[in-house]
């Protein structure tokens, strides 16, 4: 059975771990003024875009995943004909319409893929899976790999959507933004009255960062620390105690919004990579999603992972 992968671009995985894994990836286009660039993970154009718009005025940008016609018509034309059964991995539904999309469309496309796989002179039944990994940006990537681990161990359909499913659940994301005010800017534009004036004012005075935790689609703060530096060292660290205490996948991943040798600048870097090559846990690390920066800002940092029961933020 050829089994298709499929993310949305707010999943931070690098470029050529996707392009070498054949993973199709489903494009937000961002628009900020008359600037527009449909996000197709490309490292360059995302900072590029980020120097140019997104620092200034990335709050006021428009995001637009596609729509169900679009992910209809990339089905039809391209992935019904190259597979026999696809998992596509969305960011949370709670947090972009492109899951939904992405369910509408599956409708359309279980209805309407014969033709086309009659066309290519295949007879054979197609399947479609959309699966909600609950979670943002590093941490969608934690559901893409492990789809990408068991297809290459030859594992078949019902136990990948097993497995994938029962992830998301157990999959954390965690991110430190540098900019409150951006944040709140952000939050605004959207209708998200998550971070209030008042917060944001008041962790500027005192640069008091945020830890905000991502869990089962829920995304709110398990920390505040006073300082940038300080608070990316202590998610760090904690990351690097999950690592010790067990994960459920060989793999964390990292998603910095700007130059990666900013992120391998900052402290506690280097112990949790030394701390993930001792315990053999693989480290993926990209260039945030443009989606991603224009909605918490420049310089965010995100690690995602997954671990049973409740990490508790220490």
């Amino acid at each position: 059975m050829r089994i298709g992968l499929v993310v949305d671009s707010a999943c931070d995985l690098p470029l050529q771990y996707l392009q070498q894994n054949e993973i199709t990836i489903l494009p937000i286009t961002v628009r900020i003024g008359e600037a527009v660039l449909a996000d197709h993970r490309n490292p360059e154009a995302t900072l590029e875009f980020l120097h140019a718009h997104v620092a200034e005025r990335g709050a006021e940008a428009e995001t637009t995943p596609y729509t169900v016609q679009q992910i209809r018509d990339l089905f039809l034309e391209r992935l019904v004909i190259d597979y026999d059964h696809v998992f596509c991995m969305t960011i949370t539904r709670s947090r972009s319409p492109i899951n939904e999309n992405a369910q509408q469309a599956s409708f359309a496309i279980l209805n309407d893929y014969k033709a086309a796989r009659a066309a290519a002179g295949n007879t054979t039944p197609f399947a479609l899976r959309v699966v909600d990994t609950q979670n943002l940006f590093a941490a969608q990537g934690i559901t893409a790999v492990e789809a990408v681990r068991l297809r290459a161990a030859g594992e078949g359909a019902p136990k990948i959507r097993a497995r994938l499913e029962n992830l998301a659940l157990h999959t954390h994301g965690y991110l430190v933004p540098r900019d409150l005010y951006y944040l709140r800017a952000r939050a605004r534009k959207k209708g998200d009255r998550s971070v209030g004036l008042l917060s944001a004012a008041l962790g500027s005075a005192l640069d008091i960062k945020p830890v905000l935790h991502c869990h089962r689609g829920e995304t709110g703060p398990v920390a505040k620390i006073k300082g940038f530096e300080p608070a990316v060292e202590k998610m760090f660290g904690f990351a690097a105690e999950r690592v010790r205490a067990g994960l459920m996948t060989p793999t964390l991943c990292l998603s910095y919004g700007g130059e990666l040798a900013e992120l391998r600048a900052l402290p506690g870097y280097d112990e949790l990579r030394a701390t993930c090559s001792e315990y053999n846990i693989e480290v993926f690390e990209s260039v945030m999603s443009l989606t991603g920066m224009v909605n918490v800002g420049k310089g965010a940092v995100v690690v995602g992972f997954a671990a049973e029961g409740a990490p508790k933020f220490e």
